[in-house]
């Protein structure tokens, strides 16, 4: 992966077509790399959990070209690859997991990371969550435990609890959140070490999250 990283770094410090077209061999070549791994991560994650199986390379991994048309920022590449394995593929908004990498001063997520669970969903879908950790909290409050190097980040909080839940619930946490994402920071000793070490600890991660991405599946509908 430090090949990979060290390619989106150059990229991000060199963002424009002259350097890409002339560089283009270089991105094949990491992103086959890239595309090799995630092969290995989805049929590794479609062991333990069968909701993902059948998905291919093009359900759950994204073009390095960014849609610039109706967008201020004119850089025409990312600066970063991820994996994201979910079922219905990686537009259907329901929980899966996530395989993130990106350089050190690069500004989309911060950091090289695993993630579980539902980023960014709809309205309804928070409505649907909320509802179900107000009445049945235990059982999410267990889930998410398990995933215990997994954490929601700061941003995802409200400063209150929102009208029409119980503000002094045992869940009023979780009540809060408005982004039911959790993520951890790949360490850097594991991510360019040995790439079947590095498997072998990103499905023990995404094992412990399971039941969190089961427990929110059961509650959303895919739009």
């Amino acid at each position: 992966m430090e090949e990979i990283v060290a390619f989106l770094d150059q990229l991000m410090r060199n963002n424009n077509r002259e350097w890409f077209n002339a560089h283009k061999s270089t991105y094949l070549a990491v992103q086959h790399k890239f595309n090799l791994f995630a092969e290995r991560l989805m049929e590794e994650v479609a062991a333990f959990d069968e909701d993902m199986y059948g998905l291919t390379l093009k359900d759950c991994t994204y073009r390095i070209y960014r849609d610039i048309r109706f967008s201020p920022d004119k850089r025409p590449y990312k600066n970063h690859m991820g994996c994201y394995i979910c079922k219905g593929g990686k537009k259907s908004c329901m929980a899966g997991y996530y395989f993130h990498l990106e350089p050190d001063e690069a500004d989309y997520i911060g950091n090289n990371v695993l993630a579980a669970g539902i980023y960014n969903p709809t309205k309804e879908m928070i409505a649907q969550i909320r509802q179900e950790i107000s009445s049945n909290g235990k059982e999410f409050d267990v889930a998410l435990k398990q995933a215990k190097d997994f954490h929601f980040s700061e941003s995802s909080y409200l400063k209150r609890v929102p009208n029409g839940f119980d503000k002094d619930s045992p869940f009023a946490e979780y009540l809060k959140l408005k982004d039911y994402s959790i993520s951890l920071v790949t360490p850097k000793d594991i991510l360019f070490g040995d790439q079947d070490k590095l498997l072998k600890y990103v499905i023990k991660q995404f094992k412990s999250a399971h039941n969190f991405n089961r427990l929110l599946n059961q509650l959303v509908v895919d739009d």
